[in-house]
């Protein structure tokens, strides 16, 4: 074995927002960490106290804890804007962890928008955030389930007014779009030939024109391009027709054209046990596909099956990345 290959894959988490589920769920996810992931080294991004205090008994043995402290007390389901740097603060260390290359992979646990906002940073989202910081100019949010063949759904368009989708919507940046999935899809996922199906914008896929000319003037042309480059993309496809066994039995990937088009279907057949992929950034980054739960926080009822899933993708798309930068330098 390459002596590369037997050095531990460098998981980094962060653990999101101090009064979420994100402490806990980390905790409970990482029990399980030296016989479900023993070929990674996992540390944990956060305040030492409040983890182990969170932890609900010892600390996992198995990963590391990287202290920043609070900025306040934090009590667990109460909101407090103080803490909203620290909770932007854990993304940073991150963040630079991975461009600088110790860090193999990204793991976020969720974290309260508003909170930071409140503290006075400006904040859409995780998604955005990491490609600002990364300078990415175009990345796509996919969530997925897990098992042998998921359901792996896509976004065209994340965080915006459904008013303003249809203008966000152009032939290179589908095209854009397309090809940072199936190229993450080739090189993260171990797939050979992606199969990406596509939406329509409008209910029936635009009926031709009479419910809207998106799927003509902007989708389709997209699409004849995308093939053009090798991309297997089929469509537009009814939305509401689309998400059918008959018709995902032979698809890697949707790619839907707005965040309440594609996700509410994934969180259903999903919820739980779900991820949060962020494609085309020069990092990985997974995370869970639900929000800080602030009712469950401190409970000890909070499921850690989606932090699970989220950490079994990053170590699998690790070592995907890993074992295609051994290919290339071969």
């Amino acid at each position: 074995m390459n002596s590369a290959d037997a050095k531990p894959l460098a998981i980094t988490i962060t653990t999101g927002e101090p009064a979420g589920v994100g402490p806990e769920l980390t905790a409970a996810a990482l029990r399980q960490a030296r016989e479900r992931w023993p070929s990674a080294h996992f540390t944990v991004l956060g305040d030492r106290d409040l983890l182990t205090a969170r932890a609900g008994s010892e600390w996992p043995a198995a990963a590391d804890i990287e202290h920043h402290a609070l900025a306040a007390p934090a009590e667990a389901g109460k909101l407090n804007a103080a803490n909203g740097r620290y909770v932007l603060g854990l993304l940073d260390a991150a963040i630079d962890g991975a461009v600088s290359g110790r860090f193999d992979a990204i793991v976020t646990a969720p974290l309260q928008k508003s909170t930071i906002n409140d503290a006075g940073v400006p904040f859409t989202g995780h998604t955005e955030y990491l490609a600002e910081r990364t300078n990415t100019p175009r990345v796509v949010m996919m969530l997925a389930g897990s098992g042998e063949r998921p359901l792996r759904v896509a976004l065209a368009t994340t965080h915006l007014p459904l008013k303003d989708v249809s203008a966000a919507l152009t032939i290179d940046g589908l095209v854009e779009t397309l090809t940072i999935i199936d190229h993450d899809l080739r090189a993260h996922f171990g797939l050979c030939a992606p199969r990406i199906l596509v939406t329509g914008l409008n209910p029936h896929a635009g009926e031709n024109g009479y419910l809207g000319r998106e799927e003509i003037d902007v989708i389709t042309p997209a699409l004849e391009r995308a093939r053009a480059l090798g991309i297997d993309a089929p469509g537009p496809y009814p939305a509401d027709t689309l998400f059918q066994p008959r018709y995902l039995k032979d698809a890697d990937c949707v790619l839907a054209m707005f965040h309440d088009q594609g996700l509410p279907v994934l969180k259903y057949a999903t919820f739980g046990e779900g991820i949060n992929v962020t494609l085309g950034l020069p990092i990985i980054r997974t995370s869970v596909d639900h929000g800080t739960a602030l009712d469950l926080a401190g409970t000890g009822r909070a499921d850690p099956g989606s932090m699970i899933a989220a950490i079994d993708a990053a170590v699998t798309m690790a070592r995907h990345k890993r074992h295609k930068r051994h290919e290339r330098a071969a």
